[in-house]
């Protein structure tokens, strides 16, 4: 690697972000720069390539692939990131010194030994023609860590001014400071399963909560949602598709009632479960799809103690996609991205597999 450019004070980057809910390929070109010991960042330009209803069905499924087939969509899925990075270079006419892609999540279980997100990094950097840094969460798995939450260290160097910053995509994750370490973990579903009821409704999403307001709580399965050993856990922990399927979904599919109360109950959940991870007065950062959430959000505010700070679009839409660009950045520089204290891991590290053009 140059080491001029690991030297350096200052860097642009490309993050590149594919969640759990399917939204699209989120792209953020940012500006990184050390003043006076401290990191700050100027978010430059983005966008959000919508997924085509076949990519997102590919994506979808690929859980169920044979070994050969998913090396295959690994494969192309790192040839569409790099030609849908290209074109964002293109049209923007940034020309980054890296590129840090998260990939997309197939399969996560760190209490097994492994965790895989697809999108080759080699596709990235040959098509992109930029120094490419992918596959952030196996080194730390392989330490014994959840290799999750990533973003935790972007919330400790970047947007320290918070004492929460809660993320609300296809699952929520939260991250705090707690006697000098950074603490952080998975509270619950969030996009992952109110998707699945709007889909099943013939929306994409479920829109301000629109479809969240017209049922009732049934508290019943209220406190069997609560009642998950997941939620008795002590940090770190992290949550998957496989764990949804496995563990959330049996108990809604064995409730007799309308799929309407079941949403309902699902967003009272979110609530409070969100609402028992923060205590006292501070300040909490919100970002993620959820934030434009009308209901959620109202629901979030009623239980929360914690004054809660909505930021810009930008921020909301790519606040993991600038993070993740970070992480690229102190990889580069060979300084750790991965906290033992939020992921559980045998020590910090610096995760990421460097792919050279």
């Amino acid at each position: 690697m140059d080491i001029d450019l690991r030297n350096r004070t200052s860097y642009k980057a490309i993050g590149v972000m594919s969640g759990t809910s399917l939204d699209g390929l989120d792209i953020a070109a940012v500006e990184f720069y050390l003043n006076g010991g401290k990191w700050n960042f100027n978010l430059l330009e983005s966008d959000t390539i919508s997924y085509t209803k076949e990519w997102k069905n590919k994506l979808k499924t690929a859980s169920s692939l044979s070994g050969e087939l998913l090396t295959k969509l690994n494969s192309e899925f790192g040839r569409f990131i790099g030609e849908q990075v290209s074109i964002f270079l293109r049209n923007k006419n940034f020309a980054p010194d890296i590129i840090a892609s998260h990939g997309h999540t197939v399969f996560h279980q760190p209490e097994k030994g492994y965790t895989l997100q697809i999108g080759n990094g080699a596709k990235i950097a040959a098509i992109a023609k930029t120094l490419t840094i992918a596959d952030f969460r196996s080194g730390d798995v392989a330490l014994g860590g959840q290799g999750a939450p990533l973003v935790p260290i972007g919330d400790k160097l970047l947007f320290s001014q918070f004492d929460y910053c809660l993320n609300l995509g296809g699952f929520a994750n939260i991250s705090f400071e707690k006697d000098g370490q950074r603490l952080a973990f998975d509270n619950c579903p969030v996009n992952f399963v109110l998707n699945h009821f709007a889909e099943k409704e013939g929306f994409l999403y479920d829109k301000d909560g629109e479809l969240g307001r017209k049922g009732n709580i049934n508290y019943e399965l209220l406190d069997k949602l609560n009642g998950l050993s997941f939620y008795q856990l002590a940090a770190p922990k992290s949550l998957g598709r496989e764990w949804v399927e496995n563990e959330f979904f049996p108990i809604l599919n064995d409730c007799n009632i309308s799929d309407a109360d079941k949403l309902t109950t699902v967003y009272e959940h979110i609530a409070q479960q969100i609402s028992n991870s923060v205590s006292g007065n501070g300040k909490m950062l919100v970002t993620g799809g959820g934030a434009f959430n009308g209901f959620l959000m109202e629901r979030i505010i009623a239980l929360c103690s914690t004054k809660i700070i909505i930021p810009e679009k930008e921020i909301i839409d790519f606040k993991e996609a600038i993070i993740f660009a970070f992480l690229g950045v102190l990889r580069i520089k060979n300084i750790p991205n991965c906290l033992a204290s939020v992921t559980g891991a045998s020590r910090d590290s610096c995760g990421g597999v460097v792919f050279e053009v």
